[in-house]
């Protein structure tokens, strides 16, 4: 399985983050890593359209956690490592995309230290995952298998509503192990280029 690493080398991950906060974990409500909380529901309160995406991210992430405890269980989980971004193209594809769940963050590197595991797979899983429609059990565990299997949604001729659903992939990286965080400078119009 060519999306699973256990090594040493040094490899360079990307996250986006509120100034001065730590590495992105995984929050359970929004089934991102970016921790954005939702209100809470008051007893006989209408419950909002977000409470209702927050439940859908989280039937997603269990079905993804109950399959590779079930057939890719040498993986880090979902649940239990640092989300991060494979290349900083795909952090900017994810900012694009999500512009919403990025606002305000800044896009920082962080650079393994010492023994890892860490595996790739194209988050464009997950929107099609969260997309308001019903799907069977055998649906959802070929999702499943093609997230866990390192294959990518355009490689996969997906349908939404009866019309063709295709989007650029955007590789997160599941990681396990040690980091250490390298911010950027920012840019000043000061610089040649920079305005």
């Amino acid at each position: 399985m060519d999306n699973l690493i256990h090594d040493n080398a040094t490899l360079e991950l990307y996250a986006w983050l509120d100034e001065d906060s730590d590495l992105p974990g995984w929050d359970i409500l929004t089934g991102s890593p970016f921790g954005a909380t939702l209100s809470s529901i008051e007893g006989g309160t209408p419950v909002p359209s977000d409470q209702f995406l927050a439940v859908q991210n989280y039937f997603a992430e269990y079905h993804l956690e109950y399959f590779r405890q079930r057939r890719y269980e040498n993986f880090p989980s979902r649940l239990h490592a640092l989300l991060l971004f494979a290349t900083r193209t795909d952090a900017e594809t994810f900012y694009k995309k999500h512009t919403d769940r990025v606002f305000g963050k800044e896009l920082v590197c962080a650079k393994t230290k010492g023994e890892y595991t860490c595996s790739f797979h194209d988050a464009s899983w997950l929107d099609y995952l969260r997309l308001p429609h019903s799907l069977g059990l055998a649906a959802l565990d070929e999702i499943a298998n093609y997230y866990w299997s390192g294959a990518l949604v355009e490689e996969v001729g997906l349908t939404f509503m009866d019309e063709p659903w295709q989007e650029q992939p955007v590789i997160e990286a599941l990681f396990q192990g040690t980091l250490e965080t390298v911010r950027f400078q920012p840019k000043t119009a000061w610089l040649p280029g920079f305005g």
